[in-house]
């Protein structure tokens, strides 16, 4: 995919949700060799866990690694790639007036997108770093402190963001509620989430108990503010939807819902596992599998609900097939990438471990089959997207960076 000098559209924060999704479908090739590959001893497949299955394993197993590792490099070469395209227009744009304007209104939430893309970065290079990098898990110990750090810095950021919103809202005001008919704050929340999911990684990886304690508390933290504000800005959003209608631009955002799930659940599942490795707190599979199993219910609600809604909407007929232009569109890439990657958790983790099903039994592939479809169809769409919002040539700088209607 070539990278457009242009935007097609007006430009706006949202755009690095397309980095963002790229980042996503990357994460959702690796978890086939994070449960499908041999990796005694190790939380996550490695560069010499990979070889040693490579060399060893049938040419299924083969084949299962090479599609994998070149999915993962593929989409994270374009996360990288819209990345670097995202901050190289927002730093021409947050000059405009249109960026002062975002700033005053409802719409100042989109800004918290970028922590949200950064924390995703962390989480693509750290998959990058340990399946293609020799050697690389030997010093391990010594990256987790790294990684905190980074997402540390990036929860810092978003933090100032977020407070610099609610603050001018509930001192100044400027906040109308007529307009909030969406749940596009939750993208302020989410943004929270996922770097508490970043945190959580070391927390469940490491085997220093100080470091894995730093992580759990900076998990801890930036879960709590996400799941508190979630809950005020779900019933903001549904009271002025339902009062107002939905936007018919924005009912993607009722989808949100599903990556927010999914991270927290990853997240907390993460950190009961690092109590039950360092500190013996002891996780029984039963217990495991209902709160899996629970989450993604809460997953399948929201997708049904949502989908019934965009399709009364006729959003994908206008905004996704149709000639309307969106960047809020990216916004249907997180939700099939999260529910693929959650169903991941559920079967494996779950499933496998109360031995209702045997990893490579004619189950196993049955309940695998709509994932794979799943992951097609949001790779589908992402493509789709980006070339009639990103790829396109017939519009130019003076085009892109000019002020929404």
């Amino acid at each position: 995919m070539s990278l457009s000098k242009a935007a097609p559209a007006p430009y706006n924060p949202l755009y690095f949700l397309a980095a963002l999704g790229a980042g996503g479908l990357a994460v959702s090739f690796f978890m086939y060799i994070m449960w499908m590959t041999p990796h005694a001893g190790q939380p996550i497949p490695t560069f010499s866990t990979l070889v040693a299955a490579f060399q060893t394993g049938s040419l299924a197993m083969q084949a299962l690694i090479a599609v994998s590792l070149a999915g993962i490099v593929v989409f994270s070469v374009l996360h990288v790639r819209l990345l670097v395209w995202n901050f190289s227009r927002y730093n021409a744009w947050k000059q405009t007036e249109a960026a002062q304007k975002l700033r005053t209104g409802n719409a100042e939430t989109q800004l918290m997108a970028i922590p949200l893309a950064l924390a995703m970065s962390v989480n693509v290079g750290f998959i990058i770093g340990a399946v293609f990098v020799p050697g690389l898990w030997g010093i391990v110990e010594f990256l987790f402190p790294a990684a905190l750090l980074a997402f540390a810095l990036i929860g810092v950021y978003a933090l100032r963001l977020f407070a610099d919103f609610m603050s001018r809202v509930l001192v100044d005001g400027g906040f109308h509620c007529a307009n909030n008919n969406s749940l596009a704050t939750m993208l302020s929340v989410f943004a929270f989430a996922m770097i508490g999911v970043g945190f959580s990684a070391a927390t469940a990886m490491s085997h220093n108990p100080v470091t894995s304690v730093v992580g759990f508390m900076g998990a801890s933290f930036f879960l709590v503010a996400a799941v508190l504000f979630a809950a005020i800005f779900m019933v903001m959003g549904f009271r002025s939807m339902m009062e107002h209608r939905a936007n018919p631009e924005t009912v993607p955002t009722l989808w949100i819902i599903i990556p927010f799930v999914t991270v927290v659940g990853i997240a907390v599942y993460r950190m009961k596992m690092a109590l039950e490795h360092n500190f013996g707190a002891e996780w029984a599979a039963g217990d495991k599998f209902a709160m899996l199993a629970t989450l993604f219910s809460i997953q399948l609600v929201f997708g049904l609900v949502g989908y019934a809604v965009m399709k009364r909407a006729r959003y994908f007929e206008q905004y996704v097939s149709g000639e309307k232009r969106s960047s809020g569109a990216f916004t249907l890439i997180c939700p099939g990438v999260a529910l693929f990657v959650f169903a991941n958790f559920l079967i494996n983790a779950g499933l496998l471990g109360i031995g209702v099903m045997d990893k490579f039994s004619i189950g196993y592939f049955v309940a695998y089959a709509p994932l794979v479809v799943l992951q097609a169809l949001t790779i589908k769409v992402f493509f789709q997207l980006s070339g009639k919002l990103i790829t396109t040539e017939r519009h130019d700088d003076t085009a892109a960076l000019a002020p929404a209607e």
